[in-house]
C-alpha cells in the first residue's frame, strides 16, 4: 500500500484524492491518502465564507471550463445543485460603467469626442511604432495603444500587484487576456467571426447555489467516504530526505508519517523552506512575492439597483480593487433579498498598512470608499459586516520572477516523488479549473507511473473568459 500525503485542501488537493479514488478500483487497498489542511475548512481560496446567514466568496469564482474531465467531477459531486446564473461584469472609471471585457464602440460613446481622438492617435501610433514585448505595458499598449490601456488597464493592474506595469512581466497580459485587441474586438463586433461560434460568459453562467464552498464540502465528504483522511488544523513542520526522496514528513502535533508519495499545494515558498534548501534556492525562492487581499462583506438594508455580479474599480482615487454583488451570484447566498450583500476587495501584502489595519477600521474604509464613488447611496445602513483576510492569493510576475522560478522547480524536481500542482504550489496564475486538472495530473502520475506534463497546463490557453465551440 503506498502511502500518499497531499499538502492542501484547496480545489487541486482535493481532486489529486478524488483523482486517486475514482482511477482504483480497490481504492482502500491501494493507497493510503492523508490531506494535511493547515485551516479548519476546504476550500482555499476557494471556500464560501457565512456571516450571519449571509454566505460570500473569497473572491469571484465561476464555474466554467474547456477541460472536460474538470467539468465531469463538478457535475458528478454537485449534480443539480448548479444554477445558471445571468452574468454582467464591468468596468466603473469616472463614475461611468463599461463594459467587460472592453468593446469598443461602447467605450467610444462614453469617453467623449476629445477622448475619442487621442485614443485613435494613440493606437495609430502603437501600430507604427511597435514595442518589443517584456512589459504588460508593452503587450497591452501594442493591442490597444497607450492611451486606452491607460484608461482600461493600468489603474486596475496596478492596485492589484502594486507593481508598476512596465514591471509587470508580458507573460502575465498573455496568459490573462490572450486574444484582446482593437481589430479584434471591432472584428467581433462588427462582423462576428464566421469560422467558429465564440460563446464568452457575458451572458451566463453555473454557480453552485450555495458558492463554490458548497462544491468543496461535498467533495470533502465524498473523499471521506472514500477512506481518505483529511486532517484539519494540520500542517507540515519537516521533512526528512535521503538521496533524492522524501522518506517522511512531521505534522505540527510532532506526528510523524512515513510516505512514498508527496503532492503539495501550499504555497511554493512554504513547501522549499521545509527541504532545507541550499542558500541560491533560498535566495531565488525569498524573491518570489505574492500578493495578498481582503474581502469586507457589507450586508446594507436597502437592495442596490445594479445587476452585476462583479465591477472592477478604476477609479484612482481609492484603494477598492473589485466590488461583488453577491445577491446576483446566487439568490441562495442572501438571507434577507431585500438587503444588499456586497463584497468589497482590496489588494495588499501581507503585514503591509491596510493588512493590519483592525477590522472595524477596514469596514469603515470599505464603506466610505464604495460610497465616495457613487456605488452605493449615502443613505444605506450597514447592518452587518465581516472582513476576510486572504494571504498568498496572487502569484506576482515581476521582472526577476522567471530565473527565480526557475532555479526553484530545478531544486525541487530532484526530488522523485514530489509533485506540486495547483496556484500557490507552483507559482502559476492557474484558473480555478487549472488548478484542479493539475491536480488531476499528479494523481495519474502516481496511479499510472506516468509524467504527465503539470506544468504544461494553463500554457497557451484561449483567452480565459472564451470559449470556442458550439457547446458549454
Amino acid at each position: 500500500m503506498k502511502n500518499i500525503a497531499i499538502l492542501g485542501a484547496g480545489p487541486a488537493g482535493l481532486s489529486s484524492a478524488y483523482e486517486l479514488a475514482k482511477i482504483s478500483d480497490n481504492f482502500e487497498n491501494e493507497y493510503n491518502v492523508v490531506i494535511f489542511e493547515k485551516s479548519s475548512e476546504v476550500g482555499g481560496i476557494s471556500k464560501t465564507a457565512l456571516n450571519n446567514g449571509y454566505y460570500f466568496d473569497l473572491g469571484g469564482h465561476r464555474f466554467f471550463t474547456k477541460i472536460e474531465d474538470v467539468s465531469n467531477m463538478w457535475n458528478d459531486i454537485l449534480k443539480d445543485e448548479f444554477i445558471l446564473r445571468p452574468r454582467l461584469s464591468r468596468i466603473y472609471y469616472n463614475k461611468k460603467f463599461f463594459n467587460y471585457p472592453v468593446k469598443v464602440f461602447d467605450a467610444v460613446s462614453k469617453l467623449g469626442l476629445k477622448e475619442d481622438f487621442l485614443i485613435f492617435m494613440s493606437f495609430m501610433k502603437s501600430q507604427m511604432l511597435k514595442r518589443k514585448e517584456i512589459s504588460f505595458e508593452d503587450w497591452v499598449s501594442n493591442r490597444f495603444g497607450y492611451r486606452l490601456y491607460s484608461i482600461f488597464f493600468k489603474t486596475y493592474t496596478e492596485k492589484v500587484w502594486a507593481t508598476p506595469c512596465d514591471k509587470i512581466q508580458a507573460e502575465w497580459a498573455s496568459q490573462r487576456i490572450k486574444g484582446l485587441s482593437i481589430g479584434a474586438i471591432i472584428k467581433r463586433e462588427l462582423l462576428g467571426d464566421k469560422n467558429e461560434v465564440i460563446k464568452t460568459l457575458i451572458d451566463e453562467f453555473l454557480y453552485p447555489k450555495y458558492g463554490p464552498g458548497q462544491m468543496y464540502s461535498e467533495l470533502a465528504k465524498t473523499l471521506t467516504e472514500k477512506d481518505v483522511k483529511i486532517a484539519y488544523n494540520s500542517y507540515i513542520s519537516a521533512i526528512t530526505t535521503k538521496e533524492n526522496k522524501i522518506v517522511s514528513i512531521v505534522d505540527n502535533n510532532d506526528n510523524e508519517f512515513e510516505i512514498d508519495e508527496l503532492i503539495s499545494s501550499i504555497p511554493i515558498d512554504d513547501m522549499v523552506r521545509l527541504l532545507n534548501p541550499p542558500n541560491e534556492v533560498l535566495d531565488a525562492i525569498t524573491n518570489l512575492k505574492f500578493r495578498s487581499f481582503i474581502i469586507v462583506n457589507l450586508v446594507f438594508d436597502n437592495l442596490v439597483d445594479l445587476k452585476d455580479t462583479w465591477i472592477y474599480i478604476h477609479e484612482p482615487e481609492v484603494k477598492l480593487g473589485r466590488v461583488q454583488i453577491f445577491n446576483n451570484w446566487s439568490p441562495h447566498l442572501v438571507k434577507n433579498s431585500n438587503c444588499s450583500s456586497i463584497g468589497a476587495e482590496f489588494f495588499c501584502s501581507e503585514n503591509d498598512e491596510l493588512w493590519v489595519l483592525p477590522d472595524n477600521e477596514i469596514i469603515k474604509k470599505a464603506e466610505e470608499e464604495i460610497k465616495k464613488i457613487d456605488l452605493i447611496p449615502d443613505n444605506f445602513k450597514i447592518t452587518d459586516a465581516k472582513v476576510v483576510r486572504v494571504p498568498k492569493a496572487y502569484p506576482v510576475y515581476d521582472e526577476g520572477y522567471k530565473n527565480n522560478l526557475n532555479i526553484v522547480i530545478d531544486y525541487l524536481n530532484a526530488f522523485e516523488n514530489l509533485q506540486l500542482i495547483g496556484r500557490a504550489g507552483m507559482f502559476k496564475y492557474n484558473n480555478m479549473d487549472h488548478s484542479i486538472y493539475t491536480g488531476f495530473l499528479a494523481a495519474r502520475n502516481i496511479a499510472y507511473g506516468k509524467k504527465y506534463d503539470i506544468w504544461g497546463v494553463n500554457q497557451d490557453q484561449e483567452y480565459h473568459e472564451e470559449i470556442k465551440s458550439d457547446k458549454w
